[in-house]
């Protein structure tokens, strides 16, 4: 049987980026996207965020700095816990966070490190712990490299046959096309919706991330609570609209507490 050229690049493509390993969970991953380059691409669209006139960045506030302060207590316990486990080399994160004026119940981490806090998300959040479980579950998409993943079966569901240069070089009009369509980059910002499974992925990270940063993870049943309480029968808001329900996720939590705690040393 003769095998197309485009399904031979996809096998190729396969091959050459498929060994990539989540880190804590162990799960193999497909990644046929250059990890720089996606990089550069949402820290363009992040910039491209906080320079619009309609995007009100929120600095010097008790709240903005402790947006920071937790940030950056997460990114050194995991860059800490990375170079500590044979990663260091594969994640180049130039953090950054930033608290958002806006009624939107929302947080995210985009691919590099670049987070983004939403005000609306505060009084569910409640106090430092809160908002540790937040920013771990998103960060937790970023150090699973959820995004490129996304990326990757863009590329093989369109069957793109210059999979592997494409891979390696996002000039290709094609791939460049996906990324910006994912990011935004050039246009509105355009954040990607995960799957349920990166969702309870990115759970499973962010309760040993705050674990790590000195917060105890137990605080994140609380949180998940709270926000389903907020959620009640209406719409979900957006921070939930892709994620599992309410009562499923919780459990799955509350399972794998024990695991975090095991890195929890407290403050």
């Amino acid at each position: 049987m003769k095998i197309s050229k485009p399904i031979l690049a996809i096998i190729a493509a396969i091959v050459f980026f498929s060994c990539s390993t989540v880190p804590l969970t162990g799960r193999k991953q497909f990644l046929a996207v250059n990890d720089s380059e996606i990089n550069q691409s949402a820290a363009a669209s992040y910039q491209q965020l906080l320079s619009d006139p309609k995007t009100k960045v929120i600095t010097g506030s008790a709240d903005a700095q402790r947006v920071k302060r937790v940030g950056n207590q997460l990114a050194a316990a995991i860059q800490q816990y990375l170079s500590q486990n044979g990663y260091g080399d594969q994640y180049k994160f130039n953090w950054e966070f930033n608290l958002i004026q806006s009624n939107e119940i929302n947080a995210w981490c985009m691919p590099g490190g670049k987070v983004a806090v939403y005000s609306g998300i505060l009084p569910i959040t409640q106090d430092d712990a809160g908002l540790a479980t937040v920013m771990g579950h998103e960060i937790g998409h970023a150090i699973a490299k959820h995004s490129a993943e996304r990326i990757s079966q863009e590329y093989v569901a369109q069957g793109l046959g210059a999979a592997v240069g494409v891979a390696s070089n996002t000039s290709n009009s094609a791939g460049l096309k996906i990324v910006n369509a994912l990011y935004g980059t050039g246009s509105q910002l355009a954040l990607l919706h995960y799957s349920r499974s990166q969702e309870t992925e990115a759970d499973r990270l962010g309760l040993t991330f705050m674990a790590m940063a000195g917060y105890n993870p137990n605080a994140a049943v609380g949180f998940w609570q709270r926000m389903s309480a907020k959620a009640g029968g209406n719409a979900p808001p957006e921070f939930l609209s892709t994620h599992p329900s309410d009562a499923s996720r919780i459990r799955e939590i509350q399972n794998r507490i024990p695991e975090a705690m095991k890195y929890y040393k407290g403050k």
